[in-house]
């Protein structure tokens, strides 16, 4: 095969940058966005083969698109792919998410988030801090409580395992409904009602795609125990915000926990809610920071840079992403 090259049209970091030259550069003519002048963008954008991208939308602009005409591979150093511009990008470029990559922070999160809530840290603390010593309100034990993880992929892999370290039985769900993880279920989305009804805690990991937006609504609320916890490290949007909201109110022994919101500033400039969720004593908290701890963004780009190198190699290529699963019919 004739030598790729490879643009990297998002910021990198000092490291990053040494990282992707010390993995891809000695293989590719690597290059980066961010040297080159106006004049530059065009023909570099042109004579790519492969992006490595944060947020392309962002990075180019739209006319530059256009200019993408030679490239066969994007590869994205999120996990998501929701936020990709898919009616720009020309068809014939293949896309992989980065799987993985945060799983290991965001699992612990997963676990933290869990057992705050069944142990019922804050509104202890909160009675303790107004002088009120409540010993006789008992909290939860997991060990052999069911934990259905609504996605099975690299984050919730690891959250599973995790929670598996507590006792806890695996109910999962993804697109195949098979897994090579030592799960006690595994099932797709049109087995979520079993899920829901089996599970103790509920763990949302899914990709936000035209499926799952809005899955979670009042009816699949209504089919989780009442004392059931749920957890959303994935998309805000995974869950109706008002439904949520109520079913908090109804049931005061079910708890959520959120780390992904509906509007937030990374991806909509601000953050809001519409509902007062912070007044309620079942509900914890997080400003999605599930994945943010010191060197991940360098770990991220080494897995997407392996991920370039299989893709070079002509190797299976990870996260593969459905275009049919985000833009919505013509």
């Amino acid at each position: 095969m004739d030598r790729q090259s490879i643009l990297v049209t998002y910021g990198a970091g000092e490291e990053e940058r040494k990282l992707l030259e010390e993995t891809l550069g000695a293989v590719t003519d690597l290059a980066f966005l961010k040297d080159l002048s106006e004049r530059e963008r065009g023909p570099a954008l042109g004579a790519a083969n492969i992006l490595v991208s944060f947020n392309p939308a962002r990075e180019l602009r739209e006319d530059e698109f256009a200019d993408l005409a030679n490239d066969r591979f994007l590869q994205l150093v999120t996990a998501g792919a929701d936020h990709l511009p898919f009616s720009l990008l020309p068809p014939h470029i293949r896309i992989a998410s980065n799987v993985g990559a945060f799983a290991k922070p965001m699992a612990e999160h997963i676990l933290a988030m869990t057992l705050a809530l069944a142990k019922r840290l804050l509104v202890s603390h909160s009675k303790l801090a107004a002088g009120e010593f409540d010993h006789r309100t008992p909290n939860r034990m997991l060990s052999g409580s069911v934990a259905g993880m609504l996605g099975l992929g690299g984050i919730g892999r690891a959250g599973a395992r995790l929670l598996q370290g507590l006792d806890m039985k695996i109910y999962g769900i993804n697109t195949s409904g098979h897994t090579s993880e030592p799960v006690d279920f595994i099932g797709t989305l049109d087995d979520m009602e079993h899920v829901l009804r089996s599970s103790d805690v509920v763990v949302v990991a899914l990709p936000l795609t035209r499926r799952t937006h809005g899955l979670l609504g009042s009816r699949e609320l209504s089919w989780m125990k009442p004392d059931a916890i749920l957890i959303n490290v994935a998309r805000g949007e995974i869950i109706d915000e008002r439904a949520l909201y109520e079913h908090l109110q109804e049931h005061p022994k079910f708890m959520v926990g959120i780390d992904a919101w509906w509007i937030e500033p990374l991806r909509h400039g601000e953050f809001r809610i519409n509902y007062p969720f912070f007044e309620l004593p079942n509900f914890l908290g997080s400003p999605h920071n599930s994945a943010v701890v010191p060197g991940i963004m360098v770990e991220a780009v080494r897995y997407a840079a392996e991920n370039v190198l299989r893709f070079l190699r002509g190797k299976p290529i990870a996260g593969l992403v459905r275009r049919e699963d985000y833009l919505g019919p013509d």
